[in-house]
């Protein structure tokens, strides 16, 4: 069983993780409608292969923090 201290650094870190996301989520979209605003274009259209795109893009991150947790045993 987790010790106090270490339940707490876990949900310190789960804490820092969410609100470093929706930061990095935020800075994203404000990116990605300035651009869409620079080409003249509205909406948020995306096509199928750029959402793939990106999801194996942000698979590859995650697994790159994975392996920043496992260096850090």
């Amino acid at each position: 069983m987790p010790s106090s201290a270490n339940r707490r650094g876990q949900g310190r870190a789960l804490l820092i993780g969410a609100i470093l996301g929706g930061l990095a989520g935020l800075g994203a979209a404000y990116v990605y409608v300035q651009a869409r605003n620079k080409a003249g274009k509205e909406g948020a259209s995306v096509t199928p292969s750029s959402a793939v795109r990106l999801g194996v893009l942000l698979l590859g991150l995650l697994r790159q923090v994975g392996e920043i947790a496992e260096g850090h045993k």
